[in-house]
């Protein structure tokens, strides 16, 4: 609990107004942590965000992509916007019901039917508001690699730990942020939180 919030200057921007909560909290990834943001309302202002839809785009821009996808609901909302910027086109992913819950990176994002078709032969940039295990972009990863399109680089404003990092450099493909900074990520056994007894909290069950 006495992790520090080293952030970067682009990080602070982008967070300044949303402070984490520290905590014991249960990850989409099935991982435990101690820090939780709240982003909900970081697209309330779009032209506030300009300036980091800009810089983003500027990185992602050199790997060529046709197309920029992202999960409901951040990655989504980002994903329009650098699109936009880019002009190229614009793909989503959303959650699929949890058949295995209970194992790490157990979630499912799927593309809706209406995409499946276009999806196929895109090069694309997968983002997400911020990333931190990485459980909903490797999904939305898996999603397009079924559709047939191949994820180029992986984009965020803020990635929080080395675990997407070194997840999708395993995989030859680049990850690119704005801002990075350290991050708790326990499994649910080797976590202190747990051995300490202090009660894990679902943030996404409390939207």
């Amino acid at each position: 609990m006495s992790q520090s919030i080293n952030r970067t200057d682009a990080a602070a921007k982008i967070l300044g107004g949303m402070p984490g909560r520290r905590g014991h909290f249960l990850l989409e990834s099935g991982y435990h942590t101690d820090l939780w943001f709240s982003l909900d309302a970081l697209f309330v202002d779009p032209k506030a965000l300009t300036p980091q839809i800009a810089a983003l785009a500027d990185l992602i821009r050199p790997h060529g992509v046709s197309a920029i996808c992202g999960p409901l609901l951040g990655g989504a909302f980002l994903a329009h916007a650098l699109a936009a910027h880019i002009g190229v086109r614009f793909y989503f992913s959303r959650q699929a019901p949890i058949s295995n819950a209970g194992e790490l990176f157990a979630a499912e994002y799927r593309l809706p039917p209406e995409f499946l078709l276009s999806a196929h032969g895109e090069r694309v940039a997968v983002v997400d508001d911020v990333i931190s295990a990485g459980s909903s972009v490797r999904a939305t990863a898996a999603a397009l690699a079924s559709a047939g399109a191949s994820t180029v680089v992986v984009g965020a404003l803020l990635v929080l730990g080395n675990a997407a990092i070194d997840h999708f450099s395993d995989r030859g493909v680049p990850v690119v942020a704005l801002g990075r900074d350290d991050f708790n990520l326990w499994t649910p056994a080797n976590c202190p939180e747990c051995n300490a007894g202090v009660p894990v909290e679902d943030p996404a069950a409390q939207r």
